[in-house]
């Protein structure tokens, strides 16, 4: 393995992108088994970019919600149905269930697979999850990761091609995973255009927190206030722009996973709303002062943020 190095946050960084020739792509040449359990926007748009990389890969599906089933089979997102009596036969094991249910799905799924199955879950927490398996007999088929990407939208007809092109995959405790396992995760990762990036489970935490999880409560509360307030929902619809729509378009999210979420990471969710609650309080203070200068300071100072997003490197 290249050196990694580890920076004062905990987060592991690994160049890959030298590594990618030497990836042994001869071995997924077989007839591979992938089985995905949670067919939604996640896990049910991994598989459809594992289909169009291998084409002669076989998609099985676990859901508890026979409609969804159907529905992805129909929507050519999964071949057949599968089973966990099934996945011994497993090459790969996609866990995209809220993560809630993952802490009760994972040790089963681990439970079940072969020596050779390598087993990966994409929840947006970390922490619970890698603790829960932490004494599993077979910890080392298991991968934690967390593809940053995704829309508002979940069941199988949110799945899409190309979602994680171009998109970093977060990987946590890699080490306790076994090394031939390890490097099959990573060929399959890379194949479908997805940039690698190691944390530890508690700085994914909390880092995911601020830049994710905040968002999304954000969105929420923005939504609800104006909907409080604006009473007539044809004034709502006449007059919200395109600034209110991205903004709010979070709040199309599924409660059913993102409750899950904030319950799990708690503590840092707790965290970033203290700050970011007192960021509004300051502005509504400045505002009444009729302090204008200062407000302009403000919003010019976090304007850095488009340099931030556009993968520029800012220099203190």
């Amino acid at each position: 393995m290249t050196k990694r190095e580890r920076s004062k946050d905990g987060i592991w960084t690994r160049a890959i992108a030298n590594r990618r020739s030497n990836f042994k792509i001869l071995e997924f040449k077989k007839i591979m088994k992938v089985y995905v359990i949670g067919i939604g926007l996640i896990g049910g748009s991994m598989v459809l970019d594992i289909k169009g990389r291998y084409p002669d890969a076989t998609i099985l599906g676990i859901d508890n919600n026979e409609k969804h089933l159907q529905e992805a089979i129909n929507l050519g997102v999964i071949d057949e149905a599968g089973s966990f009596e099934d996945l011994q036969k497993a090459d790969f094991v996609i866990v995209s269930v809220p993560v809630d249910v993952a802490l009760t799905v994972l040790p089963k799924v681990l439970d079940a697979v072969g020596d050779k199955t390598i087993v990966f879950e994409v929840g947006s927490t970390k922490k619970p999850i890698c603790d829960v398996v932490a004494n599993h007999p077979k910890r080392r088929n298991f991968i934690a990761t967390h593809p940053i990407a995704g829309t508002e939208f979940s069941g199988p007809s949110a799945a899409i091609r190309g979602l994680f092109q171009g998109k970093t995959n977060i990987i946590c405790e890699v080490e306790k995973t076994a090394f031939k396992l390890q490097e099959k995760a990573l060929n399959l990762f890379t194949s479908i255009g997805m940039r690698i990036r190691y944390m530890d489970p508690i700085s994914h935490d909390k880092h995911i927190a601020y830049v994710s999880h905040l968002s999304h409560i954000s969105s929420f509360m923005l939504g609800k206030t104006v909907m409080i307030k604006e009473k007539d929902e044809q004034d709502i619809f006449d007059m919200a722009g395109s600034g209110f729509e991205s903004t709010v378009r979070l709040a199309k999210s599924s409660p059913a996973m993102w409750t899950p979420i904030f319950k799990q990471n708690k503590e840092y969710v707790l965290e970033t709303l203290e700050g970011y609650i007192a960021n509004l309080t300051q502005f509504r203070d400045l505002l009444a002062d009729d302090n204008y200068n200062a407000i302009f300071e403000e919003m010019e100072s976090v304007n850095k943020i488009r340099e931030i997003l556009n993968g520029i490197t800012i220099k203190k």
